[in-house]
């Protein structure tokens, strides 16, 4: 029987103020503060510090037999610095007690890869630098913005030395293979590719408080029996944190679910394990090739959520544009800012696809429509690039 591994997203992006409100300078001026602080006030009661007491008792309770990662986003780890250091503290003390694996990624939730190996670099250094900065720990595995991953990710992250990474189990490119196996790029030597089971995944993720689905109310026990019955080596559960939220619709299931999980996967003879034990336990024996780039969103599982109208790619085009202007200023703050409009959520809230999680159709969409936030981000790139002449002028 496989093991199982789980994996949950931590991540917050910063939200901008409305064009009229948007001034010259730096990032006090583009940032709308006051909405950061109050999303992040609600997810962090309805979910951040809940699911932490949670998991912080039942690895205890399991004496360490159950075990989870997490990756949280450097522009999260701001967040909570400024406005809820409490809730960073809480996520310090469920990661020092152990059973817990954190993972690397780029420090804001990027899409850096696709434009500028430098910038990816950096953004992969700077958040290996806070992960030991707030938790003193290095991580071993990496996992990329949404999942998107391709060959070349593979061998671009194997470089940096990391011993695993994560991506999207997409079918098209199993080619009626399981997920349920580590697996290896074309190119690739050394580096292990743990793929995202959807369908057991997205059971936890999106249809287990849904009373519409077949298989409502999904119990411990059957799930167990649904891991139990899969064959492979692991079993990767992979999600955002926020979809475990204790106080939105159907929060008091979704929380005795999970209370009783551990119990239920340990009865049926299977075993917990985090992404760099897998990566230690079993052999990439089988190749993934995956030439075009990939995600976790959307049916496609591609890059249109964020590339699939001219307004986002205009968007991207722009900000990554000033690359060189960036680098040439010489200044932090400027640099700061320039990438956290790197930051995906950006180019996600201008999406026009007719989808639940994309643009203005997303629940965690914060502006009137995809158009607001065209006009709100363009006005800032507008502002740090005058902000930018400025400074070399000077």
């Amino acid at each position: 029987m496989p093991d199982t591994c789980l994996y949950f997203q931590v991540h917050q992006p910063n939200r901008l103020l409305p064009r009229e409100q948007i001034r010259g300078g730096h990032g006090s001026h583009f940032e709308d503060d006051a909405m950061n602080a109050a999303i992040l006030g609600r997810v962090a009661d309805e979910c951040y510090l809940p699911a932490n007491r949670m998991f912080q008792r039942l690895i205890a309770k399991h004496g360490g037999r159950f075990r989870m990662a997490l990756s949280i986003s450097g522009t999260a780890i701001e967040q909570m610095e400024r406005h809820r250091p409490d809730v960073l503290e809480s996520f310090r003390e469920l990661v020092a007690g152990g059973g817990v694996e954190l993972l690397a990624e780029t420090y804001y939730h990027s899409l850096a890869f696709m434009h500028s190996n430098k910038e990816f670099d950096r953004q992969v250094e700077l958040h290996l630098g806070k992960m030991e900065e707030v938790f003193h720990v290095r991580p071993r595995v990496f996992r990329n913005t949404e999942l998107i991953y391709n060959d070349d990710m593979a061998a671009k992250v194997e470089t940096m030395g990391f011993d695993g990474i994560i991506a999207e189990g997409v079918e098209r490119n199993l080619n009626g293979l399981s997920p349920n196996h580590l697996y290896h790029a074309p190119e690739t030597a050394r580096i292990k590719t743990l793929l995202r089971n959807i369908r057991l995944s997205d059971d936890l993720g999106f249809r287990i408080a849904d009373p519409n689905w077949v298989e409502y109310p999904l119990t411990p026990e059957k799930f167990a029996g649904w891991l139990s019955g899969t064959s492979g080596d692991v079993v990767n559960l992979f999600m955002g944190y926020e979809t475990i939220g204790m106080k939105r619709a159907g929060g008091a299931q979704i929380q005795r679910f999970w209370e009783s999980l551990p119990d239920a996967v340990e009865d049926a003879g299977l075993q917990w394990v985090t992404p760099s034990e897998a990566v230690d336990l079993y052999r990439a024996s089988r190749v993934y090739p995956c030439r075009l780039l990939t995600s976790w969103t959307d049916l496609e599982r591609d890059l249109s959520a964020w590339t699939g109208n001219t307004m986002q790619r205009e968007a991207i085009y722009r900000i990554h544009a000033m690359e060189k202007q960036i680098l040439a200023a010489g200044d932090p703050e400027l640099l700061h800012l320039w990438a956290n409009m790197q930051t995906s959520n950006h180019f996600h809230w201008m999406s026009t696809k007719d989808t639940p999680d994309s643009g203005d159709h997303s629940p965690l969409m914060p502006y009137h429509d995809a158009v607001d936030a065209h006009e709100r981000f363009m006005a800032v790139v507008d502002r740090l690039g005058a902000a930018v002449n400025a400074t070399r002028a000077a």
